[in-house]
């Protein structure tokens, strides 16, 4: 956290619970928390009336550091060359051991614990987890001494949950909450709530509101110091359902889910650890921009990807005009596919003859037909079927073997599968079908299309998606990225697709129909965080409303959750970001800032590159990073200009450093990312920069908002009258 000037605390009460005597009597008249023991299973230090308060919670993070440390060299220091089995169990156990001693990893700029939590009664006097007196550090990870008594609990432990949610109103039976402020690694100030106090006023807190202003240097970092009551509460739901997160800008949405993450790992480790997580972002920029948060939570195993990561079939070398890749990504296409895969099937008309010995066995060509409708009516996988047809061809072969004496078995039943008679005539009645080939046919092919597509597709819309030039192989074809996807929808049909435990989907607004199908194949017996803004949906095919996108995610029941409060983006930026709103997401509720400081903001006329690169120079003696966002076709010309004004700058994705603290972002790549300050370049610009005006009006309503402290917007051409 940023501290304060001067680095004094900045609320320190009349005396220091940690100062009470233990014989103190429990009706203090300040309210502060009294009696009970002064030490305790959180491990914080023994009572001082004369010492400072601040010195001493100085000195208990500097114990909780030698006690990480000391865990570390435990896991260090373990022999595993006589507890394994095998050397396959000897490299498994070491892995283990190495993600363990990662996970420990003490991060000296980030602050081992952020808060205290002093609890008022013991169990069974309130339905509080704290004992009487007892005293909680709440951190990013569980520390404990060399007897195993806790020093730091887990911000995600049930005990440490009223640290978020506890109010005036509903203290939770916590007497104190105590904030930490830190510069780098150093404790230097702490603020006190107290919470059971009648006579003590609520009020914002100052480290609250400088922790989520602190200037950012560098990818994206955890919340967990300030996660609000509305946020917590998303965090911390149950791993069975699927929740949908809509949240304007600067809501924390991201965050959230993020957090989500290390909380379903925390509770439930085992499943997860059996099953897998997996984060999917929009693009490589942005995982490159949040990779850092959940190692940073001590949280190792968690993959990240993009939805095109996820159905890499095949190398996508070609684009889509948007009319084409606005019916590929329709859902009817999904039906399309299944109706041409499923027309490889075949009922027979011949009988199949198996020869063992000197018997002959005959199975008629209705009881094949039999099987087959028995298969197709059970509606499994298509490579499935297959695999089960020259069983049940088998089976029916058995039964004769069985009524005219004979007492075959499993070995028998197997042996007949592979007869070359019952492998010919599964081959001719359910043949194998490569996912690619079928797609490429259905794109190249105008009969196979129209047949397969009657009374889903219209005759323009088939036309649509058809090539001009068709390929020649399936290596040869210049795929697009709805291609792929198609290609991921055929290969489910065939296969079935192995399942997650739990799926974290950002920036879901701008997925097609079956982008969420193939997103929703990675968790069908598992759980999904949905995240995103209706608002800030800038493909043709963005998201209508979350349900529509949940029935396609396949998780119809899954609860939509909507953050209002706005936490990051300044009040003026945002309140002129959301005049766009009636005309990009009417109905939408606009984000209300939660910011007392307004941030700063600011339009300027520029006749050229050179007054952008001098708001640029002059946010840059600000602390913090730097923005210039631009329509993709001005970042080739702007980025020729800060290069000769002698300006370093980033690529998107790039780490700022404290040299370099400028990212020229095109506005396409521009979702997700934050800045301390932003300069936005040519607002009608970017609108045009999109096939149809809104679109364009939605990527300005991106670009606008992704400062967190100030904004100057630039521009030689009229501003959009939508922000009139």
């Amino acid at each position: 956290m940023q501290q304060p000037t001067g680095g004094t605390t900045l609320s320190t009460p009349a005396h220091d619970p940690l100062d009470t005597p233990a014989d103190a009597p429990d009706d203090a008249p300040d309210g502060t928390l009294t009696g009970g023991p002064t030490g305790g299973p959180a491990g914080a230090p023994a009572a001082d009336p004369a010492g400072d308060p601040l010195a001493r919670e100085s000195a208990h993070l500097t114990e909780s550091r030698a006690a990480l440390r000391a865990m570390r060299e435990d896991v260090e220091s373990l022999d595993i060359s006589d507890v394994t089995a095998n050397w396959v169990n000897a490299e498994v156990l070491a892995a283990q051991i190495d993600e363990r001693i990662k996970s420990l990893a003490d991060l000296s700029d980030t602050p081992l614990f952020f808060g205290r939590l002093d609890y008022l009664h013991a169990p069974g006097a309130q339905e509080a987890e704290g004992a009487e007196g007892e005293r909680f550090y709440i951190g990013r990870r569980h520390v404990h001494d060399a007897e195993g008594d806790p020093m730091v609990i887990d911000w995600r432990a049930p005990v440490s949950q009223p640290f978020y949610r506890a109010s005036k109103k509903d203290p939770m039976d916590v007497g104190l909450r105590r904030r930490f402020g830190y510069t780098g690694g150093d404790l230097t100030a702490y603020e006190d709530e107290h919470l059971s106090d009648p006579a003590e006023v609520a009020r914002t807190s100052k480290l609250l509101q400088q922790e989520i202003e602190r200037p950012r240097v560098g990818p994206m970092r955890d919340i967990v110091a300030t996660i609000q009551p509305e946020q917590d509460e998303i965090v911390r739901s149950g791993l069975g359902g699927t929740v949908c997160v809509q949240g304007g800008p600067g809501t924390g949405k991201t965050a959230v889910g993020l957090h989500r993450v290390a909380y379903l790992l925390y509770a439930h480790r085992e499943r997860l650890a059996r099953t897998g997580t997996l984060v999917i972002g929009p693009n490589r920029s942005f995982l490159h921009y949040i990779e850092q948060v959940l190692p940073a939570l001590g949280e190792l195993a968690v993959r990240q990807a993009t939805v095109d990561d996820l159905v890499g079939q095949v190398e996508v070398r070609g684009t889509d005009e948007a009319p084409a890749a606005l019916v590929k990504g329709d859902a009817r296409l999904a039906q399309v596919l299944k109706r041409a895969l499923y027309a490889h099937v075949t009922l027979p008309t011949e009988p199949v003859v198996v020869v063992r010995g000197s018997r002959r066995w005959r199975v008629a060509a209705y009881e094949l037909q039999d099987i087959v409708r028995e298969l197709l009516a059970r509606d499994i996988r298509y490579g499935a079927a297959r695999e089960a047809l020259p069983q049940r061809i088998a089976h029916a072969v058995l039964v004769q073997m069985e009524r005219s004496g004979e007492a075959p078995d499993d070995r028998v039943q197997d042996a007949v599968a592979r007869n070359s008679a019952v492998k010919a005539a599964v081959k001719a009645i359910w043949p194998p079908v490569e996912p690619a080939k079928l797609v490429l046919r259905l794109l190249t092919d105008a009969a196979f299309l129209a047949e397969h597509a009657d009374g889903l597709l219209s005759q323009d819309e088939q036309k649509t998606v058809l090539w001009t030039k068709p390929a020649r192989s399936v290596k040869s074809a210049k795929w697009s990225a709805a291609d792929a996807v198609l290609i991921d929808e055929a290969t489910d049909l065939v296969q079935r697709t192995h399942s997650l435990g739990h799926v974290v989907l950002d920036e879901a607004q701008d997925l097609s129909p079956m982008q969420y199908r193939a997103v929703g194949r990675r968790c069908t017996t598992g759980s999904a965080t949905v995240l995103g803004d209706l608002a800030q949906g800038t493909t043709p095919w963005a998201t209508r409303s979350w349900d529509e996108a949940l029935a396609h995610l396949g998780k119809a029941e899954g609860v939509v959750e909507e953050l209002t409060a706005g936490f990051r983006v300044p009040t003026d930026v945002i309140a002129y970001a959301s005049r766009l709103l009636p005309h990009i997401a009417p109905g939408l509720t606009p984000v209300a800032s939660v910011r007392e400081n307004p941030g700063f903001f600011d339009l300027r006329a520029a006749q050229g590159t050179g007054e952008v690169v001098a708001a640029c120079e002059e946010l840059l003696r600000n602390a913090g990073s730097t923005g210039l966002i631009a329509a993709d076709a001005r970042v080739p010309a702007l980025a020729e200009a800060l290069a000769a004004a002698g300006i370093t700058f980033l690529a998107p994705g790039e780490e700022t450093t404290r040299q370099t603290r400028l990212t020229l972002v095109p506005a396409s790549l521009a979702k997700g990312l934050e800045y301390d300050y932003v300069v936005l370049d040519e607002p009608q610009a970017v609108v045009d920069g999109e096939p149809d005006e809104r679109t364009g009006l939605r990527r300005l309503y991106v670009a606008l908002t992704r400062a967190v402290s100030g904004l100057i917007v630039t521009h030689a051409a009229p501003l959009p009258p939508q922000l009139a």
